[in-house]
């Protein structure tokens, strides 16, 4: 596996995809994993958003053990983080759910673990219309923000409100940075 796994977890809306795309423009020595999903694309996503596949193509996958983590979100679409097919020595970005979170932290228990959030569940509602959610979906995700919200209360996230792009990406570069360091000053296994 890479050096260091970055897991990005956040309700819908709250702007994840756009942080991590610029922390990830930022520090080339992240890499951010391209997760699968069943759902379709959104109108004006880019194609390369995600791989979108059936379920039964996932289901197949669950099967080959091809995942990292995986999830079937609100009982009707699939996501899944890939296990890595090459170790490149960079980080690995996912930007996955609380339950996601979890799943990594079983097989990787240094990940730093970042929650982000909106500045107000307002926010987050404009923002799910603004990326053209119909109101059922926007209910939905409400609905599953304020649950992921409580589920990460359990877990050793640091959190990060995203009022400003560029400011809550250099918070969470600072975040890796710490990290890094205390990876690179641990002491070495006498194995």
């Amino acid at each position: 596996m890479t050096q260091l796994v970055i897991v990005i977890s956040g309700p819908g809306g709250v702007g994840k995809g756009t942080v991590v795309a610029e922390l990830v423009r930022n520090d080339d020595q992240l890499t951010l994993s391209r997760s699968w999903t069943t759902r379709r694309p959104r109108p004006g996503e880019h194609p390369e958003a995600y791989v979108f596949v059936n379920d039964e193509q996932f289901l197949a996958a669950i099967q080959a053990g091809m995942f990292l983590e995986w999830n079937h979100f609100l009982g009707s679409n699939y996501y899944g983080s890939p296990v890595p097919d090459v170790d490149d020595g960079r980080d690995l970005v996912l930007e996955i759910d609380v339950n996601g979170a979890r799943q990594i932290l079983d097989v990787e228990p240094n990940a730093l673990l970042v929650f982000i959030d909106a500045p107000s569940v307002e926010h987050q509602r404009e923002r799910l219309i603004g990326r053209g959610d119909t109101s059922e979906q926007v209910a939905n995700r409400m609905a599953a923000g304020a649950s992921e919200r409580e589920l990460a209360e359990a877990l050793p996230y640091t959190y990060v409100i995203n009022d400003d792009i560029a400011r809550a990406a250099a918070e969470i570069a600072a975040r890796i940075a710490d990290r890094r360091a205390q990876v690179d000053g641990a002491a070495p296994d006498p194995c």
